[in-house]
């Protein structure tokens, strides 16, 4: 439960050992650069923009090809390869390919060209299909379309309105032109929407007979070809089959750089990795003989890199503590268990400067919550088990799947307690079982007592563990009140709340609702009732006076306080928040007893295990998703608005520090002796 303490490293350098120093800074991945100093006439910043940008553009240029090649020949994936994490790769290896570099991107270049070229002929393809659907309808023309006539006559072509016959357009001609004779029609072919036809006349009588004809909607075509349309089909037919030959021929040459695939993915993250570093280049002061760069490191480890840049380069290396106003990055660190919540903790704001790290106590309500709402052993053995393989399995994997994973784990061992104590296995799988095919029901019993049938003690227990969570929360925020020096914030904001909370517990227990409720009456004896009412008095007269004392206006202050002391009503809302431990309880068991019972309805033969087995596999995998997802994201609304709320504010800044981002491989990283 600690937020790394951080610490400022210095570091004045001579140019020539620049390159060494930062490309071990960025080796070991400890500090992050924040500079202090601006510039000034001794110390100026360089403009890196363009070598940067031209490493990016490398970069891009790499995982553009790598894209390229996952097209074209995929690179075979098991189920789980999301899971394995980043390819390790020896210092060695990465420097045969940073030799090899040059060529690589050439190779690069080439496949993003392939690539081009196969689109144009993709694009060919396209155009010359448009052709032939535009010259389909004129396959029924046994002449050239661009047939220039004879001596005296001339052809026209084109398209009239659907429902156009021979008869009409005689009677357009003769109506609009009447002076034309000697024309012949001839209908291509006659479609709803558009027919297609063929005219001949004189060549005096060309425009008079087009005029006519536009006045009825006739039209050219919009593409016209020089042969017989037939013929016209069969070379653009020809030409396709041409592309697309070369288009497997191009896919051809680009497989045959899979061979460069890990290649590439290296070289990639290696301009990757120099863009970052001019990056920084391009934020560090620097003299015409000397550079400084400045940042954040843990204090764990300041000293030990302080020491060996002393060591190995001509520098000087000072490592201070932070100013007061300084607010520096946060790291978290706790125990092997806790840290597998801390993703819980930063998806909510990592704590500001003063503020504890809530990980570790809220990491055992999660993992007790959680399993209270999942609350069937054998779920629970099923997540632990499949987490814990996979963690095992593979040790690569992302740090943040990892913690998620070993969060579902301990999650999972939490399930398998809670099972055992209520008795769910399965739901009721045990009883209806034996009682279906061996004819005796057997159930096993439960170590405390089973939700289903006492409903409401679980809702008494499920509020108790509320009031547990909330009187931690605040009893947190008196902590933080002490350890600030806020003697009178802790009184008023936290003793009299816990007063008149605790107060009105007490007067509620022995109350006939209270009985009611839980089917139990509670008798204290009279001395307790009194100290009951004392405290709640107290405590609700302390709150109206003191919660305001900000304010020197006493009408303010005394309504300011009788409106924090309506926030009672808060807290009664936030303890009934915590019925959805019986909600969600109840519901993995419900559900599952409604999938067994299904089966249970079955015959008895073989036909009917069959259908059992298969609806037991579909059902209760449908109800494990569905609860562990609930049980999810119900277990982080406890956290963060009923627990988080008490004292927590968040917002601090991640640690970002200066090193090697890759993105396909890393390399076996260096120590430091």
């Amino acid at each position: 439960m600690a937020v790394l303490e951080m610490q400022r490293l210095t570091v004045c350098a001579l140019k020539k050992d620049r390159k060494f120093i930062l490309e071990k800074l960025q080796n070991l991945g400890v500090l992050e650069v924040d500079h202090v100093i601006g510039e000034d006439e001794d110390f100026k910043k360089m403009d890196t923009a363009g070598r940067r940008q031209g490493f990016e553009k490398a970069a891009a240029s790499a995982d553009q090809a790598l894209e390229i090649l996952e097209r074209y020949a995929p690179e075979k994936r098991s189920m789980f390869a999301a899971l394995e994490g980043k390819k390790l790769i020896s210092p060695g290896e990465e420097r045969r390919v940073r030799e090899e570099r040059r060529d690589l991107l050439k190779a690069a270049r080439e496949i993003y060209d392939l690539d081009r070229e196969r689109a144009e002929e993709l694009s060919e393809i396209t155009k010359l299909e448009n052709s032939i659907g535009s010259l389909t309808p004129w396959l029924g023309l046994d002449v050239p379309m661009k047939n220039s006539g004879t001596r005296r006559t001339v052809m026209l072509v084109g398209t009239m309105p659907g429902g156009t016959t021979v008869e009409s357009i005689y009677e357009v001609l003769a109506e609009k032109a009447p002076e034309i004779i000697g024309v012949d029609i001839h209908v291509v072919l006659a479609e709803q929407s558009a027919v297609y036809l063929a005219l001949i006349c004189m060549k005096e009588d060309a425009d008079a007979a087009e005029e006519a004809l536009r006045s009825a909607g006739f039209a050219r075509p919009s593409q016209m070809w020089e042969g017989i349309p037939a013929e016209e089909k069969r070379s653009l037919e020809a030409e396709i089959v041409s592309c697309r030959r070369k288009i497997g021929e191009i896919e051809e040459k680009i497989s045959e750089y899979t061979e460069l695939r890990e290649k590439l993915k290296i070289v990639a993250d290696y301009y990757r990795v120099r863009a970052e570093k001019y990056v920084v280049l391009g934020q560090l002061p620097q003299s015409e003989r000397t550079f400084v760069i400045s940042g954040y490191i843990p204090k764990c480890e300041a000293e030990r890199v302080a020491d060996y840049l002393s060591q190995h380069y001509d520098c000087a290396a000072e490592v201070e503590d932070l100013k007061e106003d300084e607010e520096p990055p946060v790291i978290l660190k706790n125990n092997p268990f806790s840290a597998s919540m801390e993703g819980v903790v930063e998806s909510y704001g990592l704590p500001v400067k003063g503020e504890i790290d809530p990980t570790t106590i809220m990491s055992f309500f999660y993992v007790f919550f959680f399993g209270m709402m999942l609350s069937d052993a054998a779920y629970g053995l099923i997540v632990a088990v499949v987490c814990g393989v996979l963690v095992w399995k593979f040790p690569r994997m992302s740090p943040g799947m990892k913690k998620s994973l070993k969060l579902f784990f301990y999650c999972g061992l939490s399930t398998v307690v809670w099972g055992v104590l209520f008795g769910g296995y399965f739901g009721n799988i045990v009883d209806i079982v034996s009682e279906k095919f061996f004819g005796t029901a057997i159930t096993p019993p439960a170590l405390w007592f089973v939700p289903l049938n006492e409903p409401m003690k679980l809702l008494l227990y499920s509020l108790l563990f509320g009031v547990i969570h909330l009187f931690t929360g605040l009893g947190i925020k008196g902590y933080l009140c002490l350890k600030d020096g806020k003697i009178m914030d802790f009184f008023c904001d936290v003793v009299l709340w816990f007063m008149l909370l605790i107060g009105l517990i007490l007067l509620f227990l022995p109350s006939s609702l209270f009985a009611s409720i839980a089917q139990m009456t509670i008798v204290f004896p009279e001395a307790l009732n009194l100290l009951a009412k004392i405290l709640a008095a107290a405590g609700a007269a302390g709150i109206v006076l003191m919660s305001g004392r900000a304010n020197r206006n006493p009408a303010l202050r005394i309504a300011l306080g009788a409106y924090d002391l309506y926030n009672v009503t808060g807290w009664l809302s936030d303890v009934l928040s915590y019925s959805r431990l019986l909600a969600l309880g109840l519901a993995t068991g419900v559900i599952a007893s409604v999938i067994n019972q299904m089966g249970s309805m079955l015959p008895n033969n073989v036909i009917g295990v069959i259908f059992f087995i298969i609806i037991f596999i579909i059902g209760h995998s449908m109800n494990l998703a569905i609860n562990l997802l609930g049980a999810y994201v119900h277990t982080n609304r406890l956290q963060f608005v009923e627990f988080f709320g008490k004292f927590y504010e968040g917002g601090g800044r991640p640690f970002h520090p200066f090193r090697e981002n890759t993105k396909y491989a890393e390399v076996k990283e260096e120590t430091i002796s």
